[in-house]
Parts: C-alpha cells; structure tokens; sequence
C-alpha cells in the first residue's frame, strides 16, 4: 500500500500504479497483454513518453493483483493513491475544477477514464493535498470514488 494513504477519502482508496516501461516499439501492448492474461482491467490510463523511457499510469480494478503480477514479472512501479471524481457529464467539469481552485489546491495531472462499471465518466486527479479535495468536492455535491466503486 502506498506511504500517502488518505484518511478521509471515505472508503478504500483508489491506487494509481506508475509503471516505467522502455520507449520501443510493442512494449505497451506486451504490457497490457500481460495485466488481460492475469484478469487485470484496465480502468483508466495514460502514458507520458521520454527519449529512453515511458511513465504509464493506470487504474485497474484489482490493485493487489496488479502489483503482485508487476513485482513477480520484474517490472519497475510505483504506487500512489489518487482521487477518482465521478461526473455526470461534461457540463460538469468546470465546476469541480473551480471548486478545486476556490480550495486553492493545486492539480499535478488529471486524466479520464476509459471504462466504469456504471457507465459514468471519472476523472483521475492527483492533487497536493487529497483529503482536502475530497472534503470540498463533496462538499459540493461531486461524488469522490473508492476503489470497490470502480472494481468490476
């Protein structure tokens, strides 16, 4: 479990899994190849790339077995608990990031979701300080997800 576990996120919280990956060719698909043949789903993802390397973040519906597949498979991680934000449409998106600036909290990155279980949008959001944002969200009636909330 992650060293920045969040107190009031009101449930379990959600684990974003930073995988460093080498920037060549079918590297990433041998990579979700791998997390599909361990029933690992693929929530939410996004890749940053450099020269030598890539950073991919991702959400999955089993975070425990992501990371015991990703340990015994060799590959260089993190984890890191995020906010997970539930929208119930794009008219909705201003808002939640002004309620995040009306707290003045600043956003590191943000990225959406590929699949929920409802049918819903999310975002992922890491922000400096989590349980604030999750207090003035719902605060103003955002719903903040927990991972039993996104796991199929």
């Amino acid at each position: 479990m992650p060293e920045n576990v969040v107190e009031g996120l009101g449930g379990d919280p959600v684990i974003q899994f930073s995988v460093f990956l080498e920037n060549k060719v079918g590297r990433l698909s041998e990579f979700t190849r791998l997390l599909s043949k361990n029933s690992i789903h693929i929530m939410a993802m996004t890749v940053l790339d450099t020269t030598d390397s890539s950073i991919v973040r991702i959400i999955v519906d089993d975070p425990d077995q992501a990371s015991s597949v990703l340990y015994l498979q060799g590959y260089s991680f993190t984890e890191t608990v995020v906010l997970v934000v539930q929208l119930n449409s794009v008219e909705e998106v201003p808002g939640m990031l002004s309620t995040i600036l009306a707290a003045e909290i600043n956003i590191h990155y943000l990225y959406p979701f590929i699949s929920r279980p409802s049918d819903k949008s999310a975002l992922v959001i890491h922000l400096e300080d989590l349980d604030m944002a999750a207090d003035v969200l719902r605060h103003s009636q955002f719903n903040v997800l927990c991972q039993s909330d996104i796991s199929r």
